[in-house]
């Protein structure tokens, strides 16, 4: 039986976690109808649906977003973890070549290094990622706050990011932080992420890695 949900009015992550709940238990071929009001729950909800497995199409009507999700046979999820070269995405593809990851999630949550001169924290930022690119590979890097900015235009660390990025490392930036900076629009690397995504990326890491 189809089913629907609206998460119309919803904070981040709240409409994530209300489609994980509706999806628990869904047979193959079922539709899980969500209604968001909101570019970035619709990216996430699409993101989450998408890596669980689910095939998604998202219809605009009247400034909300409709996302028909349709569940798969849970055998697509091993399909997907085992191609280890494609990146979910779709903006880059992971190097075949990469260092074995450590299993370590970086949270960043300034786009400024330190305490003191705004400069002098940006030169040590990109610094900083420069020398993680001769380390073995983290698993994820996750930007929150002002964190976001160095993940969109004007950022002094792209081409670093891309270099980790193609690597392996998961590159995620909190939606409702891109939201409050009003750069959703000017993302250039990774995908938007949510509070529940991070969360699970934070406990389920061996170490997390704070950069502030």
């Amino acid at each position: 039986m189809n089913k629907s949900l609206d998460c119309r009015g919803l904070a981040c992550p709240q409409p994530v976690i209300n489609t994980k709940k509706a999806l628990e238990g869904m047979g193959q071929g079922v539709v899980l109808t969500v209604i968001v009001d909101n570019q970035t729950a619709k990216e996430n909800v699409t993101a989450f649906a998408e890596n669980s497995g689910c095939s998604v199409d998202v219809k605009e009507s009247g400034g909300d977003f409709v996302l028909e999700i349709t569940a798969k046979d849970k055998s697509g999820d091993l399909q997907r973890s085992a191609e280890y070269g494609q990146k979910v995405e779709g903006v880059y593809q992971k190097d075949q070549a990469c260092l074995i990851s450590t299993g370590q999630v970086y949270l960043i949550t300034t786009n400024s290094f330190g305490q003191g001169s705004p400069d002098l924290g940006e030169v040590l930022m990109k610094s900083f990622f420069t020398a993680l690119i001769e380390q073995p590979c983290p698993e994820s890097l996750i930007f929150i706050n002002s964190g976001v900015y160095l993940t969109t235009e004007g950022s002094p660390v792209i081409e670093q990011l891309n270099s980790l990025a193609q690597k392996g490392a998961q590159v995620l930036s909190c939606g409702t932080c891109l939201n409050y900076y009003k750069l959703t629009e000017k993302l250039l690397i990774g995908k938007v992420s949510n509070m529940f995504e991070i969360l699970e990326q934070l406990t389920k890491s061996g170490k997390v890695i704070n950069i502030a």
